[in-house]
């Protein structure tokens, strides 16, 4: 349907950023682009900033920030970046000033307002601008390619003039990542010049990596419009992983799938240019595979064998949460993992062995019309993010619109569009559906981060110790804090895929809840081709490698895992219980 993404067909500019939702392959199409180059004889230097990179596995060799040679490719350097790292000494040097000058619950807020993901991608483009401004690198290099493009929002931040100010030790609405750029004073021509190096289309070529799926789709929608508000318009779009052999059910129900997605492609997308790579049957590590990726197949079986002879089904979830008496359960995992529909399986399987149950989601409501069955027993409410978001915005903006200068509002406006605003605002929304759910079981789909919830927790005794009349913390938020850190009462469920970068996040997840004090004992692979019993010879070598992260995930849940094969229609309505029987 489209060209074949080969670096021989593509205009290449010095700086190549690759940018895509966790898990598209963002980093197989960046490593195999590079390796492509260095093979023809190009400098390449390839730089990495994903927290959830696996750089170091993909060529077998120990990475630093510097960059190191890699042996069996002389003309590429590989350099890879550890952004919550860099994002720790950062938040240090901020709050270091402070220490000692202003009250202990003080210091924490503001430590924890640093400890969110804007902060990280701040830490991250602070690392890498040095390479972009960098004028013996990019004399010494053809191509200077990046795993991770920063986003609109934080290339935003870096251009208001009040982000420079120590804002953060002055002003907070106490609820989002505010502050990640104070004490950055000395950065700023640096920054400036990277942004606008950035925005030189005879520099800087974006390639935003999507699969041909819907959500992935609408992240690379997303990030483009975001990036060309700011004058990153040099962009191309390479969709991963199209099935191009079929010849049994799921193969064919897949290729249909993947087919009307990209029919169905974001009008925003459809004007750029687009290129696709076929749906590859091994992950991607190791050189052999890197130099196959944008050529052939290279079908070869993963002869890891499972090591568990139990694997659980989504009933057996079900059936622990129903015996526990759980009042609050979370699904958890990135977008396009499936955590709306394992939500919603969860709640029909509750309901089915008599609990009264109410579900509340952001997906809109149309997508599950099972519920509109009073049979069940379950009630439904759909949280509209934008419109929650839009009602929060007001309300910070509204307290401070009398005592700031124009400059700090744009700041505040800028940092209200942070992922952890939306979070915020959307789990306040949440808070009240569960505060009058009283009697009955509360699926919750998308769970709160770890970081969202020791923001409102270290917001909440700031307030009390500064009294602040901004962004003030709704009493069903303060009621909700201690359940959600009962586990008796609540249970967060991780959903992933049997991938490397869902895994990888999904244990950041588990990582940022312990933190936060919040229990989750529970995992969900969904999609599994490995429990599909598939005969495609392509999806049969997925499955054969999934094995090794179902394998990982057993590891970390201690056996409380679920696998849920791969579906071929789409699963809404009756379908729904297709999943627990």
């Amino acid at each position: 349907m489209f060209k074949s993404f080969n670096v021989d067909n593509i205009s290449l500019t010095k700086y190549l950023f690759f940018t895509g939702k966790g898990g598209v392959g963002k980093t197989s199409t960046a490593c195999s682009t590079a390796v492509t180059l260095a093979d023809k004889g190009k400098k390449i230097m390839l730089i990495s900033t994903d927290p959830a990179s696996n750089l170091q596995d993909v060529f077998n060799t120990e990475l630093n920030n510097k960059g190191v040679t890699i042996k069996e490719v002389p003309n590429l350097v590989v350099a890879n970046f550890e952004p919550e790292e860099a994002a720790a000494e950062y938040r240090e040097s901020v709050i270091a000033p402070y220490r000692g000058k202003l009250p202990e619950v003080v210091l924490k807020n503001m430590e924890e307002q640093l400890s969110g993901s804007c902060t990280v991608e701040i830490a991250a483009f602070n690392e890498f601008s040095n390479f972009i401004t960098d004028k013996k690198a990019a004399k010494e290099y053809d191509h200077i390619i990046f795993d991770t493009a920063p986003t609109g929002h934080t290339l935003r931040m870096l251009q208001l003039p009040a982000a420079w100010s120590n804002f953060i030790s002055e002003n907070t609405h106490g609820a989002s990542c505010l502050g990640q750029l104070a004490g950055l004073e000395d950065k700023k021509e640096v920054y400036k010049n990277a942004v606008s190096t950035l925005a030189d289309k005879e520099k800087t070529t974006l390639i935003l990596v999507s699969r041909a799926e819907p959500s992935p789709l609408k992240e690379a929608e997303r990030a483009s419009k975001e990036l060309q508000d700011i004058g990153v318009n040099n962009q191309i779009l390479v969709i991963n992983g199209v099935l191009k052999s079929y010849n049994d059910s799921l193969s064919n129900a897949i290729f249909k799938k993947q087919q009307n997605a990209l029919k169905d492609i974001p009008k925003h997308l459809s004007g750029l240019d687009i290129f696709e790579i076929p749906l590859r049957p091994y992950n991607v590590t190791g050189l052999e595979n890197v130099r196959a990726f944008l050529k052939d197949n290279n079908i070869k079986y993963n002869n890891e064998k499972l090591k568990t002879n139990n694997i659980p089904k989504l009933n057996d979830v079900i059936e622990d949460l129903y015996n526990n008496d759980k009042k609050v359960i979370f699904t958890m995992g990135k977008g396009g993992v499936g955590k709306t529909t394992i939500a919603a399986a969860i709640a029909i399987g509750l309901a089915k062995k008599g609990k009264k149950v109410h579900l509340t989601t952001t997906d809109p409501a149309g997508h599950l019309k099972f519920v509109l069955d009073e049979g069940y027993g379950i009630t439904l409410s759909h949280i509209d993010e934008k419109k929650e978001l839009e009602k929060y915005k007001e309300e910070v903006l509204s307290k401070v619109r009398d005592t700031m200068s124009e400059e700090d509002i744009a700041y505040i406006e800028e940092d209200l569009r942070s992922p952890c605003t939306q979070e915020i605002a959307v789990f306040r929304a949440f808070a009240q559906i569960v505060e009058r759910s009283e009697n009955e079981v509360v699926v919750i789909d998308t769970a709160p981060t770890g970081h969202t919830l020791l923001l409102l927790d270290s917001t909440q005794s700031y307030h009390k110790e500064i009294q602040r009349s901004q962004g003030d913390i709704p009493e069903s938020v303060k009621k909700l804090l201690p359940k959600l850190r009962n586990e008796r009462e609540t249970e967060v469920i991780i959903v992933t895929l049997a991938e490397t970068t869902p895994v990888y996040e999904a244990m950041r997840l588990q990582k940022d809840l312990n933190r936060a004090g919040i229990h989750s004992k529970w995992w969900v692979i969904n999609s599994s081709f490995y429990a599909s019993n598939t005969t495609n010879d392509i999806l049969k070598v997925k499955a054969s490698n999934e094995v090794q992260w179902i394998n990982k995930v057993n590891e970390i849940s201690k056996g409380n895992f679920a696998v849920i094969e791969w579906m071929p229609q789409e699963v809404k309505g009756e379908r729904l219980s297709d999943l627990i029987n």
